[in-house]
């Protein structure tokens, strides 16, 4: 799956929170400076072209674009390739790091797995 810059994941992350809008509307969420609609149209079409934004006519000049994929299936395919790529496809090397590095604490990996037991 292709990955997002910063300015993309900006974009789609608006779009992910409040659904269909025009550019004028995406505009609008910004704070002050506000990005130009030009730069804003331009990031669209490459959204557009890497399948994360689809879009529909309302006029003959106006369009409302609405997110292709969700924001969950971008967060686990973004997962996966981060795991892919730097633990060797192993969830465990990952999760291994996570605890020696002291980002997730032995009891929350506990508490983990009972969660998954109870279910």
């Amino acid at each position: 799956m292709k990955t997002l810059t910063v300015k993309e994941e900006e974009i789609m992350s608006h779009i992910w929170a409040n659904g269909e809008m025009s550019i004028r509307e995406l505009q609008a969420l910004y704070e002050e400076p506000k990005p130009h609609v030009n730069t804003l149209s331009t990031l669209v079409r490459i959204l557009e072209e890497k399948g994360f934004l689809s879009h529909r006519a309302v006029s003959t000049r106006s369009y409302k674009y609405f997110a292709a994929i969700s924001r969950d299936k971008y967060r686990n395919r973004s997962l996966t390739g981060v795991i892919n790529k730097f633990f060797g496809k192993s969830y465990l090397g990952a999760v291994s790091t996570l605890v020696s590095e002291e980002k997730i604490s032995v009891e929350d990996l506990k508490e983990l797995i009972r969660q998954i037991e109870g279910e």
